[in-house]
């Protein structure tokens, strides 16, 4: 399965990604600039903030509570398409998912 992130440049970077694997993790072991998963997934840093592509909105779902609340804490500017990556694990639901990269 494969997630793609899209750097503010416009810049992309693809990795195949194992289900079940966090998607923040996934882009760690990537080098995805701007995704740094400072707190390894607990979320108690937001430092792997991501916005969904709409196309892919519903098969991400929503952010539960929790998540909600501690993506009030980015650096970058809150959407509605904001997510944790850590909170987004890979299933062939998400398989070709697109995350961009905010600008910070």
């Amino acid at each position: 399965m494969k997630a793609t992130w899209i750097l503010p440049d416009g810049r992309q970077i693809t990795a195949d990604v194992a289900q079940g694997r966090p998607l923040m993790e996934a882009a760690v072991d990537a080098n995805v600039p701007g995704i740094i998963g400072e707190c390894g997934g607990t979320m108690s840093c937001a430092t792997c903030h991501v916005y969904v592509d709409e196309a892919w909105l519903t098969a991400a779902g929503s952010a539960s509570d929790f998540e909600d609340a501690m993506l009030d804490a980015t650096d970058a500017p809150r959407l509605d398409q904001s997510r944790l990556s850590c909170q987004l694990e890979m299933s062939p639901a998400l398989d070709g998912i697109i995350l961009r990269v905010p600008e910070v």
